[in-house]
């Protein structure tokens, strides 16, 4: 034995200081974007099923959950609305008084200095569930646009800090850079949803966001799950037409997009832990199958190793008590 020649690694595991000491990537809580989700209505603070711990609350009632999410030290929450009532078109997400921007107004008041990213897109408040304009059961591009600026620039107005556009229509950056610019919002920045995959990871948040298509589906607006390269031309195209942050949505499932697009575009890389990836963990911590703190803490460590700056997570308000505890 005593001719063997090989390195000895393990010297730098030999305790938990020197772990920490030559640890390569580390979580903070300002890393984390929280979601929340407004409806209408009074004294609501409905449980989604699918979801746990995750709710729905009302105007009166979203200063609670808001002012957990400071007492935390989480710097920002990206606001989801959900209307009573739906059209064709999707004229509440663009209405000055429409839930997301009331909700918005409601949380800015009160807590002026926490970053408020708006989703700007048309599914909530369409009533057949997708994310443009549709005409004989095809999802219209270019008519799509516009609302989609107009959506933008009335969350800005409302007071929105950035403006987070999850349509996946062709041009939406474009579209939206140019409707905040025309109305002298050219310092808003867009955190595109650059790298958006047609996923089954998103169930849950249909709950929640209650935004099910009422036909098909959305493969063929967001991306073939298969597809590796097309991710690429979808970033760069946003890079283009002016986004300042690149998402890749699902995160867990596409941790290698996530380092493709950090390492060939030079914008923060935002990953986005889907509703499906929280709700299998929560069910399986219910259940006892699995240490929860463990498996969150190695599974958002994961996604910044893998080239994401900032997390939208629904395990953010634990994740910040267990990295400040």
């Amino acid at each position: 034995m005593k001719d063997l020649q090989f390195k000895r690694h393990r010297r730098l595991r030999n305790s938990s200081a020197l772990r920490s000491m030559v640890r390569e990537t580390h979580l903070h809580v300002e890393d984390f974007v929280y979601p929340v989700f407004v409806v209408e209505g009074e004294n609501k603070k409905n449980a989604v099923a699918s979801m746990p711990a995750v709710y729905q609350f009302s105007l009166d009632r979203i200063h609670e959950e808001i002012q957990e999410v400071v007492d935390l030290g989480i710097q920002s929450v990206m606001v989801f609305g959900v209307p009573d009532e739906k059209d064709a078109v999707g004229s509440g997400a663009y209405h000055d008084h429409g839930i997301t921007q009331e909700a918005i107004r409601v949380i800015k008041e009160k807590f002026p200095e926490l970053l408020i990213i708006a989703d700007t897109c048309l599914c909530e408040y369409t009533d057949h569930g997708h994310c443009g304009v549709v005409e004989n059961g095809k999802i219209l591009n270019d008519p799509s646009l516009d609302l989609l600026a107009r959506t933008a620039v009335s969350q800005v107005k409302a007071g929105a800090d950035i403006i987070a556009p999850s349509n996946m229509m062709d041009g939406f950056v474009a579209a939206i850079r140019e409707g905040l610019d025309n109305a002298g919002y050219e310092d808003i920045p867009i955190m595109s949803y650059a790298v958006k995959y047609s996923s089954a990871y998103y169930g849950p948040f249909r709950d929640a966001a209650n935004s099910t298509p009422q036909f098909g589906d959305r493969k063929t607006y967001q991306m073939d799950p298969a597809n590796r390269l097309e991710a690429l031309r979808e970033a760069e195209s946003d890079v283009e037409e002016g986004a300042d942050f690149l998402i890749v949505k699902p995160a867990l499932s596409y941790l290698d997009i996530m380092r493709d697009v950090k390492n060939n575009f030079n914008l923060p890389v935002v990953a986005y832990n889907v509703s499906g990836e929280y709700s299998m963990i929560k069910a399986a911590a219910e259940r006892g199958w699995i240490n929860e703190e463990q498996i969150v803490l190695e599974t958002l460590t994961g996604m910044k190793r893998a080239g994401a700056d900032i997390i939208i997570t629904y395990h953010a308000k634990d994740a910040a008590r267990w990295l400040t505890r």
